[in-house]
């Protein structure tokens, strides 16, 4: 019995002289303007609804990224929604199909005003591969802004959320 009671006090005056030894949750300075951002325009809560209009979901994974611990996106305010009336913007991936043309055309429609149309990933705005393809009728919504990359990382959705929200 005195060894574990031992090893115990071993254990946790090693624990308190080593401390916290875990990361800390301190806002970027690009998540604390992002935050700022939403709460003056938004009043704090920005909903977005993405829609796959046809592309190979490396936009779609990145964006799932955004939910993990790490970037925690709904601290800041932003949070994807399964309405698109629930929505204050519609994110599209992908070189918009023909077979969901009408689908995204429908989603952009309940989405309540004012409305904005962010686009994601290099293949909304050249097509890629895809771009003399009969099945592809390509983004034609009124886009409000672009963010770039093939696929873009999580960060620079972040910045690219930023962005539009300074414009």
């Amino acid at each position: 019995m005195q060894g574990v009671i031992y090893k115990m006090l071993k254990f946790w005056y090693k624990r308190a002289k080593t401390g916290l030894v875990t990361e800390t949750n301190e806002l970027t300075i690009e998540q604390k303007e992002l935050k700022s951002a939403i709460k003056k325009r938004f009043a704090g809560s920005l909903t977005i609804r993405m829609v796959d209009s046809g592309s190979c979901n490396a936009c779609e994974a990145e964006c799932n990224a955004l939910s993990n611990p790490y970037y925690a996106l709904e601290r800041l305010g932003i949070s994807f929604v399964a309405s698109p009336r629930h929505a204050d913007v519609l994110l599209v991936s992908g070189v918009m199909s023909a077979n969901m043309y009408h689908h995204v055309w429908d989603a952009y429609e309940q989405v309540p005003s004012p409305k904005w149309v962010i686009t994601i990933g290099d293949c909304t705005k050249d097509l890629g591969v895809f771009e003399k393809t009969f099945a592809i009728k390509g983004v034609d919504l009124p886009v409000s802004y672009h963010i770039k990359g093939c696929p873009p990382t999580p960060e620079e959705i972040i910045e690219g959320l930023l962005e539009f929200l300074r414009s």
